[in-house]
């Protein structure tokens, strides 16, 4: 499939990618090949073959969620460098 120099200037555009007369030239010789390549895959049959979830066998191990001892608030405080009263004091991120 050819793919047309108006055609890269406004995938560019919607992309807000800025080519200079080369690179159109470059970007369309490319996504010509990629579309052909595409197209080479719908040629392919693939009825009795099952959608992939994932590339990898490896299958998660789950454990048991177990409630266990929690920190009291005022021993999560104890440590900090700065406070105010029930919190953590932290410098200021965002002005």
């Amino acid at each position: 499939m050819k793919i047309d120099k108006s055609t890269i200037k406004k995938i560019a555009h919607l992309a807000r990618l800025e080519f200079d007369e080369d690179g159109v030239e470059k970007m369309s010789k490319d996504m010509s090949q990629i579309l052909d390549w595409v197209e080479q895959l719908n040629e392919i049959n693939t009825d009795s073959i099952e959608p992939l979830t994932t590339m990898s066998s490896e299958v998660n191990v789950m454990r048991e969620d177990v409630q266990g001892e929690h920190l009291a608030h005022e021993a999560g405080l104890k440590n900090a460098p700065k406070r105010d009263e029930d919190y953590f004091r932290v410098p200021k991120v965002l002005e």
